[in-house]
Formats: structure tokens, C-alpha cells, sequence
């Protein structure tokens, strides 16, 4: 599905319900499924969701988690302690070029028995589920943080529990502060000094219900639309100001880009402060690499430059998505240059209109440029890929009077 995006006016008012975080909502799957007393609300509708609420609850000998990553992560750490339970986990063929290496190596220090298929370091791999006696556990400080987080959540269900020693400067933290936070609430203890994290052995939990949070992720591309409105006021729910997820930074962000955010009970306001002066920005995205994409698009819509840092793990996400960046953003007329780590933007004034944008299988590179249509008319190809993450994105920007025709070929 491609998809013509264009706007008639660029006042946006509107109220919009996002659903639940993808991230909590995943962490939350796996420990409802280590202990089945948990009950959940307002979850994730998105693809990588249900994939990974199918996968454990099924008994399938090969469970095939299609392009989504959090789950292949997650599941590889929970199976690997499901004593008896024999698995073969495997992916799309982006995901069987994805390192799972580091997160396999951790495991086997604890005793699992986990054996790469093809090739090594790689998807599919097969899992012998064990019962897991071992504690200590080195990993790499800087490598993505759902492989720290997948120890972390079956580490109450191990007998002894864990306690990881992360090596060198640890990468995003917010996310592994999600999961102790969520591991906190059913009583589990934990502790995290300098670099080693502890969570200690709880075999049984008592009864609750958890509420997840809307996804501040899916909530970036209306503070971009925000950002690149002449007048907005977009309401979203459901948001807390005291947030678990590390992209509800956006609200600072996008403050230095022209966006008020207002607090009111579980939802937010964004507004457009149209006396702002808007200069060049540079962030530090180590915490929050997953709004580099609407961050960039949002400053060339601006007509501002932007230097960008610490988006070394975005080279192994759905897309190589600095590389993709720096393709699509020359379409459009962009000065854009890349290193393994950080992204350059030049400002620029012009923007080349009906310009057709590849997504590369990944969802917010769909997402991200969609607000750009309130500059000029733009092209989303594989538009149906927002599914992974956000599937009522597009009818949602119908609600902010985009008009969204379906391209033939």
C-alpha cells in the first residue's frame, strides 16, 4: 500500500486515544506469562505485541516472531529457562541478520542451551529450555538494552536470581529503569548500583492488575506535527507526567523545536508557540534513539539544522535507519551526512514535493516523514507497516485533516 499524503490547511485540532506502550506492554506480556495472576489493561494493539502474546501462549515447536525484535530478545530469555520446553525461534530475513550473539553468550553463562542454526551469532536459533541455578552473569555495557532487560525479567522465576555486571558505559537506561520499575510493582526486589543490576528470586507474585501507559513513542509524531503546524492543539491519552518510558523526553526536546505540552489528569495538550525563534539543535539521543527519525524529519521541515548523537544502536534495528535517513532525506533535497553514531543535518529551505519515500520494512520511517505532508504533498511506500507499532496511525491523521489516498503501484 503507497500512499499520497497531502494537507489543505495546517491548523491542527484534534483529540486522539494512542495505544498502549509497545515496551511496556511486551515486558509486561512476558512476566504475566511467568506469572499468570497478573491481569493487563489498555495494551498495545500493535503486530509486535500480538506476536509475542501468540508465541507465549502457544506450543509450537517453531515460533516464528516475523519482524519483530523486542519479541526474538524477550522470548529468547524466557524459553531459555522454560525447563523442558524445546523451541526453534526464528524471523523475517531482516531479522535473521540481526545479532542475537551477546544476549545467547549472556545465557549460556547461566547455564542455557541455546545453539545458532545457521549462522553464527544469528536467527533461527534452537532452545532447550533449562532449569537455570546460575546468579552471576558480565555483559557488555553498550549494546541494546532489551538484551539487559530480557535477564532481567525471567530473573525472578530463576532460583537464585541474577546479578548482571555491565562492562563499560551503559546504553539506554530509561529502558532498563522500565523494566526494574515494572518488576518493583509486583513486589520483586531489585537494585541497581553503578554498574551491576540485582533482581532477586520470586517465584510467586500476588494478584494485580497493571494499566499500560499510552506509547510516548507513537506520541512523537504529533509533537513533530505540532512543531510544523501554523496552529495546533492536539490532545493525546493516555500520558503521565511521572513516565516509565524514556521518550516522554520528548516533552523537553521538543520544547527547543516550538511545542508547549500540557499536563491535564491522563492526558496531554500540545500546542504551537508561534513566537518562537527557531536555531539550529543538538541532542543527545543515548537514552531515546527511537525519535532520531522524527526529530530529523521534523528540523528539515523546519528549515533547521540539527546534529544528532548516540544512535549507535539504530544500525541494527528494523533497518540499518541511519543509512535509510540519509537516502530518503536526499530525496527530498537534504544536506544529511552519517556516521556509525550520529547524524548531521544542514538547514535548508527547500523541500522537493511528491517525493516517494521508502520505509524498509520499518515503521517509523513511515511514520516519521508523515508529517512533512503539511509542507509538501510526499509519498509513503509500504504504508501498511506502521502496523508493527501504531496500526490506526493512518486514520488518525485523517482525524487531523490529512487527506490520504491509496496509490496503485
Amino acid at each position: 500500500m503507497n500512499l499520497l499524503l497531502q494537507t489543505t490547511h495546517s491548523n491542527l485540532n484534534a483529540q486522539i486515544e494512542v495505544t498502549g506502550s509497545k515496551s511496556e506492554t511486551n515486558r509486561l506480556l512476558l512476566l504475566q506469562a511467568l506469572f499468570p495472576n497478573i491481569t493487563l489493561s489498555n495494551t498495545s494493539n500493535s503486530d509486535d505485541s500480538e506476536v509475542m502474546q501468540m508465541a507465549l501462549s502457544g506450543n509450537e515447536e517453531v515460533v516464528d516472531i516475523h519482524h519483530a525484535g523486542t519479541a526474538m530478545r524477550f522470548l529468547t530469555a524466557f524459553f531459555a529457562v522454560k525447563e523442558g520446553r524445546e523451541v526453534i525461534l526464528t524471523g523475517s530475513s531482516r531479522m535473521q541478520e540481526r545479532p542475537v550473539k551477546i544476549l545467547v553468550e549472556a545465557l549460556r553463562q547461566l547455564g542455557a542451551d541455546i545453539s545458532f542454526l545457521k549462522e553464527e551469532g544469528y536467527p533461527p536459533i534452537k532452545i532447550k529450555g533449562q532449569k537455570i541455578t546460575q546468579s552471576k552473569v558480565t555483559m557488555a555495557a553498550n549494546v541494546s538494552s532489551q538484551y539487559i532487560s530480557a535477564l532481567l525479567l525471567v530473573a525472578p522465576k530463576l532460583e537464585n536470581g541474577i546479578e548482571l555486571t555491565l562492562e563499560g558505559e551503559i546504553t539506554s537506561i530509561p529502558y532498563i529503569k522500565m523494566t526494574l520499575a515494572l518488576l518493583n510493582d509486583l513486589n520483586i526486589q531489585t537494585s541497581f548500583e553503578g554498574n551491576v543490576i540485582k533482581v532477586y528470586p520470586k517465584q510467586e507474585v500476588e494478584s494485580k492488575e497493571m494499566t499500560v501507559e499510552s506509547d510516548w513513542s507513537s506520541a512523537s509524531y504529533f509533537f513533530s506535527l505540532a512543531a510544523l503546524a501554523d496552529e495546533a492543539n492536539i490532545t493525546l491519552s493516555s500520558y503521565k507526567q511521572s513516565s516509565l518510558q524514556g521518550d516522554s523526553a520528548l516533552v523537553s526536546i521538543y520544547k527547543e523545536m516550538g511545542v508547549e505540552t500540557q499536563f491535564n489528569g491522563n492526558s496531554i495538550t500540545l500546542t504551537k508557540n508561534k513566537k518562537f525563534k527557531f536555531q539550529d539543535v543538538t541532542f543527545d539521543l543515548n537514552n531515546t534513539p527511537d525519535i532520531a527519525q522524527t526529530i530529523v524529519v521534523t528540523c528539515l521541515g523546519l528549515g533547521i539544522g540539527c546534529h544528532l548523537t548516540g544512535l549507535h544502536t539504530l544500525k541494527i534495528k528494523e533497518t540499518d535507519r541511519l543509512e535509510a535517513l540519509r537516502i530518503e532525506l536526499s530525496k527530498l533535497g537534504a544536506n544529511i551526512s552519517v556516521t556509525n553514531d550520529s547524524l548531521t543535518l544542514v538547514a535548508t529551505s527547500e523541500i522537493n514535493p511528491n517525493i516517494r519515500i521508502g520505509t524498509y520494512n520499518d515503521h517509523r520511517m513511515a511514520m516519521a516523514f508523515a508529517p512533512l505532508a503539511l509542507k509538501v504533498p510526499i509519498i509513503i511506500e509500504n504504508a501498511d507497516v506502521v502496523s508493527k507499532s501504531y496500526p490506526d496511525f493512518w486514520t488518525d491523521m485523517e482525524k487531523l485533516g490529512y487527506k490520504v489516498s491509496d496509490l496503485i503501484g
